[in-house]
Parts: C-alpha cells; sequence; structure tokens
C-alpha cells in the first residue's frame, strides 16, 4: 500500500521539488502552502490517515510549531521539521512539541529521504509491538503494555503479577516451566510463600475464564494455544 505523507511548504519551488521527488519514489503527497490549510487537510478523515507529515516552521497564518501542536493534541503520526532556522531555540521548540525529526535547508533530497524511511520504520516497530503486546482468545483480550484484562468487553480485574505470569507462560507455548522458575523470573530474590504461583494461576483460571494453562503436576505449568 502506497504510503501517504503530508507535505506542508509555503516556497512553491521547494515543495514542487519534494513532491515530484518523493511522488518518483513511490509516495502519495498531499499538499498544504499554509498551516491553516495543514491543520485542515490532516484532520479531513475523508482523505485518509496520512503516515507522515513533513513541516516547514516558517508558514503563513500558522507558524509549524502551531501546526505540530494541533497534530499532536490528536494523532502520534511522525513529523519531520523543515526549515531555514538553524538556531536553537527553534529545534528545541519543534523537540519540546514532540517532533520526531529536525532537518535544516538547505538539504539532500537523498538525505531527506533516508530520515523519512527511518521515521516509517520507527513508527512500524512501535505499531509492531503494540500489536504484539495484546493477547486475544476469544472473548478474552489482555494488553500487556497497559497491565488490563477484558472478558466479553468488561473490564477484569488483573494484579501486574498476573499479568506477567499470563504473558510468561504464552511466550513460552507447550514449555512447561518449573514453579521455582517462575518465581526466579517474576519475583527476582523476593520470594512470596512458595505455592503463590499456584493461587496466581488459579486467578487467572477464574477470571479469564480460561482453560489453556495445564497444570504439570508436581512441576509447573504450561500453555498449550490449541486448548
Amino acid at each position: 500500500m502506497m504510503q501517504r505523507i503530508l507535505l506542508v511548504e509555503d516556497e512553491r519551488t521547494a515543495r514542487e521539488g519534494v513532491r515530484d521527488f518523493l511522488s518518483s519514489r513511490g509516495y502519495s503527497v498531499t499538499e498544504a502552502v499554509d498551516g491553516e490549510e495543514a491543520v485542515k487537510k490532516f484532520c479531513d478523515s475523508s482523505q485518509g490517515a496520512f503516515d507522515l507529515v513533513i513541516l516547514d516552521v516558517m508558514l503563513p497564518k500558522m507558524n509549524g510549531i502551531l501546526v505540530l501542536k494541533e497534530i499532536r493534541r490528536i494523532s502520534k503520526t511522525p513529523v519531520l521539521m523543515l526549515t531555514a532556522l538553524s538556531d536553537e531555540g527553534t529545534q528545541l521548540a519543534s523537540f519540546d512539541n514532540l517532533a520526531d525529526d529536525y532537518l535544516c535547508k538547505p538539504f539532500s533530497l537523498l538525505i531527506l529521504e533516508k530520515r523519512i524511511e527511518a521515521l516509517l520504520r520507527r513508527t512500524k516497530a512501535k505499531e509492531e509491538k503494540v500489536e504484539n503486546s495484546k493477547w486475544v482468545r476469544g472473548d478474552v483480550m489482555v494488553d500487556f503494555l497497559e497491565y488490563k484484562g477484558y472478558l466479553h468487553g468488561s473490564d477484569v480485574d488483573l494484579k501486574p503479577k498476573e499479568v506477567e505470569l499470563l504473558k510468561m507462560l504464552i511466550e513460552n507455548p507447550k514449555i512447561v516451566l518449573r514453579r521455582e522458575q517462575i518465581l526466579e523470573e517474576l519475583w527476582d530474590d523476593d520470594f512470596p510463600y512458595d505455592r503463590v504461583v499456584d493461587v496466581y494461576i488459579k486467578n487467572l483460571r477464574k477470571k479469564l475464564e480460561i482453560n489453556c494453562i495445564e497444570t504439570v503436576k508436581g512441576v509447573g505449568y504450561c500453555y498449550d494455544d490449541e486448548k
């Protein structure tokens, strides 16, 4: 799928040069010539979501820093700032408002391309991490990043250690994990009473109504994703 870039630049020659170059590299480029137009186009959901924004700092009607603030109110889309201003204050203002990268004019189009590729790779990695952080099984969903569980769409009160225990089991499918191994991994050297793992497993089964955690008598527990 073609990746979409919002290019915000008021200088026509520079804008068209970047647009033509990125289009030749396979990107879909939408242009905006001032800050107000940039915010409007970014917020226009009918156009679909942008994968990245290239944003000039010096813009008519609304400067790039204000545009960045508006974008960050509603989105984490990566933003690459462009400017002829090389002063530290402008760069700090950009990063303080959560710009992802900064490129001073004049710049090489090849360097711009590499910066874009790096930002898109970073974004993809974050999205994959978030996707992999969620475990879904039937009517059960557990978010390992947020430490939250859901059953039939309703919140389930899970303790942090219950979430970590479930994650450990899921990451080791069909491998028997000994109680001692679980204690060492999740509780470090501060071991609670030796049957605490059994209690946490019981709680997980009850709270999430799952039967995919098998008890291996006298040894420990095993996650079976086929059950």
